[in-house]
């Protein structure tokens, strides 16, 4: 299926997972600037820097991917959507299990702060299961449900919800793009070039793949940032889309 991301070339839409301290982060920002378009501030990062980090990688020219995942009632997600956009993020998450008022108050909450912001309205992302879990993993926490119809439920909950997209396993990638459609924003980590070590990622493809599936967008993080040469290990990833 055709997208509304394929003329967009594939390098800009490899996402940098900065999963460290501040220091380690903008060492990685310096050498990656010029190269990579879009930086993932996730948790570790964030909690130890706040939105002072998503603003310091905007005036550097970065799409920042804030990935803090929000689960909890309407109102705080609402709130925390809010603050989100507001820093200047352009994607953000939120998990889909919290049920589909909570997702219609996240984007709420994006779209308020992005007012105040005075930008676009971020990207609203929705976590299925995370890429970590296997089915067994799935199976363990009481979903009774294949892995992969507990993916495709959760992502028509997103959809019924009117945020923006998910982020999913390439390996399911495809059949979300039959339930999502054309113009969904289908967010893939656990994306590993060939011969990578797995790491503590479950379900994984390679950059090529993960794009031939119908992602939008691929986050990429120990593979490059954990690289001897990260801007080398970048533009081998980025070699392989063209």
């Amino acid at each position: 299926m055709l997208t509304a991301f394929d003329s967009i070339p594939a390098r800009d839409r490899v996402i940098v997972a900065l999963d460290c301290d501040a220091w380690e982060a903008i060492a990685l920002a310096d050498k990656l600037e010029g190269h990579a378009k879009w930086l993932k501030i996730g948790m570790t990062l964030y909690y130890a820097e706040g939105p002072a980090i998503v603003k310091m990688f905007k005036r550097r020219g970065f799409n920042v991917f804030l990935d803090l995942k929000f689960h909890d009632i309407p109102h705080q997600v609402q709130g925390a959507a809010r603050s989100a956009a507001a820093s200047g993020a352009d994607m953000l998450t939120m998990h889909t299990v919290g049920g589909t008022a909570m997702m219609e108050a996240g984007q709420r909450g994006a779209e308020e702060g992005a007012a105040e912001y005075g930008g676009d309205v971020p990207a609203t992302l929705g976590i299925t299961v995370l890429t970590s879990m296997s089915p067994e993993a799935l199976a363990a926490t009481g979903v009774a449900r294949p892995l992969p119809e507990q993916v495709a439920a959760l992502a028509a909950q997103a959809k019924e919800a009117g945020i923006s997209g998910v982020v999913a396993s390439p390996q399911e990638a495809a059949a979300l793009r039959e339930i999502l459609g054309p113009d969904a924003f289908i967010v893939t980590p656990g994306v590993r070039p060939a011969g990578a070590a797995l790491g503590d990622q479950s379900r994984v493809a390679t950059p090529a793949q993960a794009f031939a599936n119908g992602a939008s967008h691929i986050v990429v993080g120990r593979p490059i940032t954990e690289a001897d040469d990260p801007v080398a290990a970048f533009e081998a990833i980025a070699a392989e889309l063209e």
